[in-house]
This record gives structure tokens, C-alpha cells and sequence, in this order.
């Protein structure tokens, strides 16, 4: 997590009064140290766990388990995904309901 976007992106969104809640299979240890037990980062077990209550899903890890996601589960839990690493093909994510943003990507 040293040069991780994701802490350049998690201090952005508190900056703009967010809370987040974050999952990666790798980096949870680290985040605990980085951000320790700051109210605004809750820190869960699992991708769905992720997405309670949430308003947004932001990708911004290239994990092989993101790579083929339950569309279904996701669009009942949220509806705009912002993908920092254009895992999907946006015609597909966009069939299912989902407002879909592929960063860097027209």
C-alpha cells in the first residue's frame, strides 16, 4: 500500500465527508496500520460485505476475484461503478442496470 491509490483516494473522499468501507484480500493488515481505527474506514471480510449501504463501488485493484463479479448481487445492493482498473467491458456492465464509469476509458 506504499504508492496505493487507494489511500490517495480514501483521503479524498473523507476530505468530501465520506465514509468508506473497504475490502482487499491482500492489504487489510496494512490498511488497519496506515489509517488504524479512524471512524470513517470500516474494513470488511468480503467484496459484498463492501457494498452494504454503499452509494458507489470504486475498483481500484486488478485481484483476480473482481475480474468476473456478480452483477446481479451488485445492482441489489448499488447502481454506479467507478473502475479504475477497466476490468468490464462497459456494454456489459451497462445491460445489467448499472451506471458504469471505466476510468480513462470514452
Amino acid at each position: 500500500m506504499r504508492d496505493a491509490p487507494s489511500r490517495v483516494l480514501i483521503k479524498g473522499l473523507w476530505a468530501r465527508g465520506a465514509t468508506v468501507t473497504a475490502y482487499d484480500p491482500a492489504a487489510m493488515h496494512e490498511a488497519k496500520r496506515i489509517f488504524g481505527d479512524d471512524p470513517r474506514l470500516k474494513l470488511v471480510d468480503n467484496s459484498l460485505a463492501a457494498l452494504d449501504k454503499a452509494d458507489a463501488l470504486v475498483i481500484v485493484t486488478e485481484w483476480r476475484m473482481f475480474r468476473a463479479p456478480d452483477f446481479t448481487a451488485i445492482k441489489g445492493k448499488l447502481k454506479i461503478i467507478f473502475d479504475g482498473r477497466n476490468l468490464y467491458k462497459p456494454c456489459d456492465v451497462r445491460a445489467e442496470g448499472i451506471e458504469y464509469h471505466p476510468i480513462g476509458r470514452k
